[in-house]
C-alpha cells in the first residue's frame, strides 16, 4: 500500500481539493517513519515545503482509526501568532474527521479553554510558557488532560535551541509525561537546522528511543538576491564610478522618495510601492524608527500610508491587524518587522523581503528569505546595508564595513557549504534549574528535599548539574526565603519565591526587561522598558506619541499621538555571531572573488575595504599598530570566544603587557594601548595560554555576571560557574591564540 492510500479518506479528499498532483518527498518520508516505526522524527526542509502536513497527515489518520481518550497530540509552537495561524490551518483539515483542534495561550478566550478541560481530545496547540502555566495551575488535571497523549510536535524546533527556552520545553514534556504516565513520540519541525544529528539526540533525550531524520534531497532553487550599500548621508561609494561590474538594478524605480530622504530607506520606499513586502530589521528600536520614517515619506509625497509594523512589544491587536492585512490578497502593504515574522506564519503571497543590515545568523537569513517565494515564485531578498561614511581621521577598524562583509559571509557560507549554525546544547542551565525547581515545588506543594531533588535532577536536561550544585542552590533559596522549611522538614515556596512564581512573567525563561504598558485613551499600543518623562516623546507602533502621565505603581504610560520622530525605548538586542561567520568575513576581505548579487555601491565599498585591508594587513595580521602605543586586535572569533579573549588579556596578560584604555567593538575588534612591542605581545599571550586555566579565573573580582533571566536568585558560586563553564568559550580562545603563534612561526620559517 502506498502512502497516499494509507492516509484516511478525508486526508485524501483534502489533497484532491487542494489540487496537489503528488505528495512531496518529505511527506512520504515522514509518513513512513510515523506509520512504520515507534521512533521520534525530525523533519528538516525549507519554509513552505509542507512539513506541517507531513507530520499531521499520518497523525490524524491514526487518530481517525483509533481516537485518543484525551488530548492525543500536543503541538508546541514558539509564537502565539504561529499557533493562531496553524490553528486555522489544522482546524480546516480536521473538521471533517471530527478531530477537535484546540489552542491555549494568553490571548485565547477562557470559554475555549473551559471546553477543553471538560472534554480533552484531539490536538492541543500551545506555547512553552502556556504549558508551564498549565503544569503549574492545572497540576491535578494533567492525567485527565493527557492520559492518552501519543505525539508531541515541536514546531520551529531550531528557534528553541538558542537558550533556556528549548531546555524548558524538554523539561515540560518530561514533567507532563511523568504526571500523565505516557511516553509520547516527539516530532520536531524546522526549516533551518545545523548538525541535525545533534538536534535529533536532543529531541530524544531521556526517552530510550532513537530519532529518524529523513534525508530529503532538496531541489535546486533559484534565488533573487541583491545586496546594496548606502552611506546615510553624502555621496555614495559607487556614485561617480562607471567602471564597476555589478548586478544591474533588479527593477526600475516605481517612484521617487522625497528629497533629502535617507538613501537606504528611500531605496526601500521606492521599491515597495504597489507590492506586498516585508522589511526585516535587527531590533525593535530600529523597527520603530524605520516605520516612522517611511510613513513620513508617504505624508511628504501626499500618498496614503502603506507601511505596517510588527514586533514583540506591540499589543496583540496591532500585531494581528498587520497579520490580517498581509493575508489579504487585495492589499499591497509592506510590514516592517523584527524576528516575530521570521517564523512560519502564513501571511500570503509575498513579493520580496528587504533586510536592513546583516542578520546575526545564517539561520535567520534563510528563515527571512523563506518568507517569500511561495506559490511558484522564487525567494527574493534585497539587502540594504547602511553606515555613516567613515571620517577621514577615523581609526582603521572603524573604516571596515562590518555589516556588508557580515552579510556576504552569511550568504556565502550557505551557498558554498550549506552551513547553518549548530545548536548550543552544552550550557550549564542554572537559571532554568531555579525556574523548574520553583515551578515543581509550586505545583506539587510540600516536598521533602530528597523528593524535590529526585523530581528536578531526573529531568534529562540537567544531566550536567551535580548533586553538590543542587544542594548549594537549595541552601541559598532557603536562606533567601524563596523556599521555606516546614516544621516537618519539608520544603514549600517561601514568601520571596511567591512574589516570583505568582507573576505571569514567571512562565517564560527568556530574558525580559521591566515593561510599561502604553495606552492612548482606550487603545493599548504595546510596551516600553524605560518611559521618557512626562511631556517627552516616544516612538511606538510606527507613530510618535507625547507622554501625558506615568503611573509607575501600575506600570502604565498614558500618551497621545503627535507628529515628528524620536528614538524608541526598548531594551538592548545583542547578537551572537559564530566563529565560522567571522572567519568567512576575514576571507571576504582577503579574496579577490566577485559576488554576483552585489550592486554598484556595494561593489565599490567592498573594493575600498579590500584595498584598505590589503594595505594595512587587516585580514592577515591579528595585531595592528594604529600609531604610537595604540593597537588594534582583530581575532576573527565568535562572540563567546571573543568574550573569553577579552577577559584573558585583561586578567592574565595586562600586567606583563602594560595594557590600558581597553575598548571593544564586540565581536569584531578590540583597541588598547600597550607598552610592549608586537613580538612581546605574542610571546606573552602564548606563554599564558599554555598554562592551565580554570574558566572561573576569567571572572573578574567582585563580578556577578548575570546572564540569564533567573541568575539573580542563584548563589554567587553558581552564577559564576554557569557563566565561566557555560558561556565563555575557552576552547575557542585557546585555539585562536595558539594559531597566532603557529602563524608567526610559519612566517619566520
Amino acid at each position: 500500500m502506498g502512502i497516499f492510500e494509507r492516509y484516511a479518506p478525508f486526508v485524501q479528499e483534502y489533497i484532491y481539493r487542494n489540487g496537489w498532483e503528488n505528495l512531496r518527498a518529505i511527506q512520504v518520508a515522514a509518513a513512513n517513519a510515523i506509520f512504520n516505526t515507534d521512533d521520534h522524527v525530525l523533519l528538516t526542509a525549507s519554509t513552505a515545503s509542507g512539513k506541517t502536513e507531513a507530520a499531521f497527515f499520518p497523525i490524524i489518520t491514526l487518530f481517525s482509526e483509533n481516537p485518543p481518550s484525551s488530548v492525543g497530540c500536543l503541538y508546541i509552537g514558539p509564537l502565539k501568532a504561529l499557533i493562531n495561524d496553524q490553528f486555522s490551518r489544522l482546524g480546516d483539515l480536521c473538521e471533517e474527521a471530527d478531530i477537535p483542534v484546540w489552542h491555549w495561550h494568553g490571548d485565547v478566550a477562557q470559554s475555549h479553554k473551559a471546553k477543553l478541560m471538560k472534554h480533552p481530545s484531539g490536538i492541543l496547540q500551545i506555547t512553552p510558557e502556556s504549558l508551564e502555566a498549565m503544569l503549574l495551575h492545572k497540576h491535578a488535571a494533567i492525567p485527565h488532560l493527557f492520559g492518552d497523549l501519543r505525539f508531541v510536535v515541536i514546531d520551529e524546533v531550531h528557534s528553541l535551541l538558542r537558550g533556556d527556552r528549548g531546555g524548558q520545553t524538554l523539561c515540560l514534556i518530561e514533567r507532563l509525561s511523568r504526571l500523565a504516565g505516557v511516553t509520547p513520540r516527539r516530532i520536531g519541525l524546522s526549516a533551518t537546522m545545523g548538525e541535525p544529528e545533534k538536534t535529533g539526540e536532543f529531541l530524544a533525550m531521556g526517552t530510550g528511543r532513537g530519532t529518524i531524520i529523513p534525508k530529503i534531497e532538496a531541489k535546486g532553487a533559484k534565488w533573487r538576491l541583491s545586496m546594496e550599500h548606502f552611506y546615510v548621508k553624502n555621496v555614495q561609494a559607487g556614485e561617480d564610478r562607471t567602471d564597476i561590474d555589478a548586478l544591474p538594478v533588479l527593477e526600475e524605480k516605481t517612484d521617487q522618495a522625497p528629497d533629502n530622504a535617507d538613501p537606504g530607506l528611500g531605496y526601500i520606499f521606492e521599491h515597495t510601492r504597489g507590492k506586498k513586502c516585508l522589511v526585516f530589521v535587527n531590533s525593535r528600536e530600529e523597527c520603530e524608527t524605520v516605520t516612522t520614517t517611511l510613513r513620513q515619506y508617504c505624508e511628504r509625497n501626499h500618498e496614503p500610508d502603506r507601511f505596517l509594523i510588527h514586533h514583540g512589544n506591540l499589543s496583540a491587536s496591532y500585531r494581528e491587524t498587520a497579520e490580517d492585512v498581509m493575508k489579504d490578497e487585495s492589499q499591497r502593504m509592506t510590514t516592517v518587522t523584527t524576528a516575530t515574522l521570521e517564523l512560519g506564519i502564513d501571511i500570503g503571497r509575498l513579493e520580496r523581503a528587504f533586510q536592513i543590515d546583516a542578520p546575526w545568523t545564517v539561520s535567520s537569513f534563510l528563515q527571512r528569505m523563506g518568507r517569500t517565494g511561495r506559490r511558484e515564485l522564487p525567494p527574493e531578498m534585497w539587502f540594504v546595508m547602511r553606515e555613516d561614511e567613515p571620517e577621514a581621521r577615523a581609526m582603521l577598524p572603524a573604516t571596515i564595513p562590518w555589516s556588508l562583509i557580515q552579510g556576504i559571509a552569511l550568504v556565502q557560507l550557505y551557498l558554498e557549504e550549506r552551513w547553518v549554525e549548530p545548536p548550543r546544547l552544552d550550557r550549564l542551565p542554572y537559571s532554568l534549574l531555579y525556574h523548574q525547581t520553583m515551578s515543581t515545588l509550586a505545583s506539587c506543594g510540600e516536598l521533602s528535599p530528597r523528593a524535590l531533588a529526585d523530581q528536578v535532577l531526573r529531568l534529562r536536561y540537567f544531566h550536567r548539574v551535580t548533586q553538590e550544585d543542587y544542594r548549594a542552590l537549595l541552601r541559598h533559596l532557603i536562606q533567601t526565603d524563596h523556599i521555606q522549611r516546614t516544621e516537618q522538614g519539608g520544603l514549600i515556596v517561601g514568601l520571596a519565591g511567591e512574589r516570583v512564581v505568582n507573576s505571569f512573567k514567571f512562565y517564560g525563561v527568556f530574558q525580559e526587561n521591566e515593561e510599561y504598558t502604553v495606552r492612548s485613551e482606550a487603545q493599548e499600543l504595546g510596551t516600553v522598558v524605560l518611559p521618557p518623562p512626562v511631556g517627552e516623546k516616544l516612538a511606538l507602533a510606527g507613530h510618535v506619541w507625547v507622554v501625558l502621565d506615568i503611573d509607575r505603581k501600575r506600570h502604565l504610560v498614558y500618551c497621545e499621538q503627535v507628529k515628528g520622530s524620536i528614538p524608541a525605548y526598548f531594551g538592548l538586542c545583542p547578537g551572537d555571531l559564530h566563529t565560522k561567520i567571522l572567519r568567512r568575513m576575514r576571507q571576504v576581505l582577503r579574496e579577490d572573488k566577485q559576488y554576483p548579487y552585489l550592486m554598484k555601491n556595494a561593489v565599490a565599498r567592498l573594493e575600498n575595504a579590500r584595498f584598505t585591508a590589503g594595505r594595512s594587513g587587516t585580514a592577515e595580521k591579528p595585531l595592528l599598530n594604529l600609531g604610537g602605543n595604540m593597537w588594534c586586535l582583530l581575532p576573527w572569533v565568535g562572540t563567546y570566544a571573543f568574550l573569553a579573549l577579552e577577559r584573558f588579556l585583561k586578567i592574565k596578560c595586562a600586567d606583563r603587557l602594560g595594557l590600558k584604555n581597553f575598548d571593544s567593538a564586540r565581536p569584531y575588534y578590540m583597541q588598547f594601548t600597550m607598552k610592549v612591542d608586537e613580538d612581546t605581545f605574542f610571546r606573552v599571550v602564548s606563554e599564558e595560554i599554555r598554562k592551565p586555566i580554570d574558566p572561573l579565573e576569567l571572572v573578574y573580582d567582585k563580578e556577578l555576571p548575570l546572564f540569564d533571566k533567573y541568575d539573580e536568585y542563584l548563589p554567587e558560586e553558581l552564577v559564576k560557574k554557569g557563566f565561566a563553564y557555560g558561556v565563555l568559550d575557552l576552547d575557542g580562545l585557546r585555539e585562536t591564540v595558539l594559531s597566532w603563534n603557529a602563524g608567526i612561526q610559519g612566517q619566520r620559517d
